[in-house]
Order: structure tokens, then sequence, then C-alpha cells
């Protein structure tokens, strides 16, 4: 996992570390190595899950009391699940505002209209945060264990029109106060089926953003889960459907990303777009976890590897897109063997 640029402590060496503390690992994912205060020990469902910024530092420490030497942060291919591995096609953003509470003061800092336009804007402008994504692939000739793409293989598609594709303020009900993962599942179901998207061909580049009002704790966030978001896919009547847990992450301030970037009051919302952007790009390269493309010895996908980063190579930054900048953090690139907050388009 990436350890913020501010604790001077080497990504492959916590990774190692880990491994040689004998770190659990859940059954399903034999290769990760979870440390325990990951928001993933004991929650094997929460995929490329951004820590809370006090939950790494914990992280941290907990590796560096044990000394071991590094370890690659290079991807590599998962094999694909169902057939699927990235989103290799044109990606698509459907924005879900889950509970009546968006409607009815659950939205203090304006974060709907806010993450609406991110997702508008990102592959807008010609913006080259995206190109990162566009060098992993998937298909038949794409070999298990894999770590680049061979001619031929359909890559993470560049959104040249915007992502999104779609927005529904669910207010039938209010939002669980304390959402569960089932629950999040099932929204994103509900969701495929409000913008008729009800076959495997209309589900295969979609991704669903279930966005929790001000107040909530989907999953436990704010509250025993250590983390900012997470992504997941369920399987339904209408194919395989791939979504993002995003709680309202302003709620814990600098926490989950607030003034990260930008100052003041222009940074109130840069969470959203770290952690929206964030995991937005673990989606489209890990569509079906874990599928598609993450560290087979750490099991951190290509943004868990640069979370965080203050200062320095692949440091957090504005990127200007079509409508505007936004707040972004980098992502791993295989091919420069980096953080890369801007890469060619392939």
């Amino acid at each position: 996992m990436t350890i913020p640029s501010y604790t001077g402590v080497a990504t492959g060496a916590v990774a190692a570390a880990c491994l040689a503390a004998g770190c659990a690992a859940p059954p399903s994912k034999p290769a990760t190595l979870i440390c325990p205060y990951a928001p993933w020990y004991q929650h094997a469902y929460r995929h490329g899950a951004v820590a809370t910024r006090e939950t790494q530092q914990r992280m941290q420490a907990w590796y560096a009391s044990r000394a071991a030497g590094p370890v690659s942060n290079v991807l590599s291919f998962g094999g694909g699940v169902n057939g699927i591995g990235v989103t290799s096609g044109t990606p698509k953003v459907y924005l879900v505002f889950y509970g009546s509470q968006w409607t009815s003061g659950g939205d203090p800092q304006a974060a709907a209209a806010y993450l609406q336009s991110l997702f508008t804007g990102i592959g807008t402008g010609g913006e080259q945060w995206s190109g990162t994504m566009t060098q992993y692939c998937d298909g038949e000739r794409v070999a298990k264990g894999a770590t680049s793409c061979p001619a031929g293989a359909p890559h993470v598609g560049y959104p040249r029109a915007g992502l999104l594709a779609g927005v529904w303020f669910d207010g039938s009900a209010a939002s669980p106060a304390n959402a569960t993962a089932a629950q999040l599942a099932q929204e994103a179901v509900n969701a495929a089926r409000h913008f008729g998207n009800t076959s495997a061909d209309s589900n295969r580049y979609a991704l669903y953003f279930i966005v929790s009002p001000s107040g909530a704790h989907p999953d436990g966030f704010g509250t025993t889960g250590g983390f900012c978001g997470w992504h997941d896919f369920t399987s339904s009547s209408f194919g395989d459907i791939a979504y993002a847990n995003l709680p309202y992450v302003s709620d814990l301030g600098t926490s989950c990303g607030a003034n990260f970037v930008n100052r003041g009051a222009a940074g109130v919302l840069d969470g959203f777009s770290i952690v929206g952007g964030h995991e937005y790009a673990e989606i489209v390269t890990d569509q079906n976890p874990a599928g598609g493309w993450a560290n087979a010895q750490t099991g951190e996908e290509n943004a868990d590897e640069c979370a965080w980063i203050a200062a320095g190579q692949g440091a957090a930054a504005n990127v200007s897109m079509g409508n505007g900048a936004y707040a972004m953090q980098s992502t791993w690139s295989n091919d420069t063997n980096a953080c890369e907050i801007s890469h060619a388009i392939l």
C-alpha cells in the first residue's frame, strides 16, 4: 500500500514489512497481504478502499515496526472474473444520490453539483490524468499474471465526451443511517433498472457510484471503517454490476482529503474529487475484482499505490479539464514504474 509522502517511508518497504510480519489474508484473496489496521482487513469486499489519512498513518507505523526489504509495485492481470477484467470500452458513470436526505438538508457542501461537474469533465479538454488507465487491458490475449498488454488486446477506454451518463436522486426512502454492503449493492442494481440498463451488455461498461448523504455511515464510514470509499461488483439478472461506495467524505474533513490540494473554501470539496477519482481509476482497471490489474503480492490497486502523496513524484494536484480544474491524485503506471498525475492516452 502507499504511504503518504510526508511519512518518508517507501511503499515497497511497507508491503514487504507486512509480508515479513505474516499479515492475514482473507480466503477469497489469498495473494493479498492484509495488515490489521487496513480498512479491508476481514472485509475483503472493500476493494481499492481509500484509507483515511489517520488510518494510513497507523498502518505505516505498524509496518515500520517490522524490518524487511522492498517489494515491487508493478500490477499484474488477474485473469478476469466472468470474462471481465477492465472497462475495455468507453466508461459510463452513473451517479446515484442515495436517499431522500439529498433534498432535505443532506448536502450542506453542494457535493452533488460538484460530482456531476467532475464526472462531466473527466475525459474532456484533453486531460491526461485518465491516460494512465488506458495502458491496462483485458481479453483472451492477456495471460493471467501479465504485467503489460500484448498487441491487439482491448484497453481501458478514454471518455472523450466526458464520463457522466446519468444522475438519479433516489428519494424513494431515506438512505440508511448505516447501510450494509448488501444494501449498497442492491441500490446499484436498482440504479441499473432505473437507467434501463437491464442486460449484461448494457452494464459491461457502466459504473455506478452510490453516494450517501451527509450524516450517513455506509458500511461503517466515519465510525469503524477507517476508509473514505471502496468499490466492488455484484451479480444480478442484469449482468454483473460494478459500483463504488462513495460516502459524504467531507463529513470527515481532512481525514478524507478536504483541503489536501487547495486551501480554504476552495479545497472543502477536494476529497470528493480525490476519492471519487481514486475509485473511478480502480473500477476501470479492475472492474470485477480481482480479475483486473492489482499488485499480486499486496493486493493493492492502481490508485491505492499512489494515495495521499503530498509532494514530489505523483503528488496530488489540480487537473485541468474541459469545464474546470479538480483536485486529483496520481495513479500507478506500469510502463513508467511510477505514480503519474499525467500520462499519454493510449
